[in-house]
């Protein structure tokens, strides 16, 4: 009789986001407070094989990132000193919208990418760091930063769970502005933001109707769809084929109508 195959441990993506946010929010329990952006980089340190996480936002287009939250001390640092200097693999996360992964800071490459912050790290007793922007197409809001005193990559796995930690971040940041609880909504294809072409098109088109910028608009369109109970992905179909519209000053939960 031949032994049965070998079980692959696959985490479906709706149940990984389910295990990332949970994580979130029993770290915010365990202080007795309301699921912030402090939780989600505290859970993520806490759960991945790194030394510590950032978090650093933007203000807006042409504005540096600057540090809000750190894991730990040595988190603090790294991230003070990349926006102070002006250089690192969260400050280049940032600008090209992409994950920026240096599994050793030690090398050559990287001190001449980095000549000023590489061997600061490396003097501070790093030697890898993992940069993941938080972002949904044109919507860039922020980068979260992990740090690790030994050399070596992430897993694929535990990478993945970066971005998704990354995504819960993101979602917060976009709910806070409009006082959405982003804890009532349902997971959307495993994450926590939807990134199909026609939500990047609404986002475009209510930032021309409202007067404001990508980040604001995509708040008010999940604002929108959280108050009236409608996915986004709907809410944002019904703005590209033009019988939704919005206007200065109307609340989301009125009816915007064409």
């Amino acid at each position: 009789m031949s032994a049965d195959p070998p079980q692959v441990n696959v985490v479906p993506a709706r149940s990984r986001a389910g295990r990332v946010w949970t994580a979130v929010t029993e770290c915010a329990r365990r202080e007795g407070k309301t699921v912030s952006l402090r939780h989600a980089c505290i859970a993520c340190a806490e759960a991945l094989p790194v030394t510590g996480a950032g978090l650093s936002l933007s203000r807006g287009p042409g504005h540096d990132r600057e540090p809000v939250y750190s894991s730990d001390p040595l988190s603090d640092e790294l991230e003070e000193l990349q926006f102070t200097i002006g250089e690192g693999p969260c400050v280049e996360a940032l600008g090209l919208i992409q994950s920026v992964l240096v599994s050793d800071l030690s090398t050559e490459d990287n001190g001449r990418r980095w000549p000023a912050f590489a061997p600061a790290a490396v003097g501070h007793g790093v030697r890898a760091v993992f940069a993941m922007p938080l972002a949904a197409g044109a919507v860039k809001v922020g980068v979260l930063g992990l740090y690790r005193r030994r050399a070596g990559s992430l897993t694929r796995d535990e990478l993945t769970d970066a971005y998704v930690y990354a995504d819960a971040a993101l979602a917060l940041v976009l709910d806070d502005l409009v006082g959405v609880d982003t804890a009532r909504r349902p997971f959307v294809d495993g994450g926590f933001v939807e990134r199909s072409a026609e939500v990047h098109q609404a986002t475009g088109m209510m930032s021309v109707q409202l007067g404001v910028g990508a980040i604001d608009a995509l708040a008010r369109l999940r604002a929108y769809a959280y108050v009236n109970d409608r996915r986004v992905a709907d809410v944002a179909g019904d703005v590209v084929d033009r019988r939704l519209r919005f206007s200065p000053g109307r609340d989301t939960s009125e009816d915007a109508g064409s």
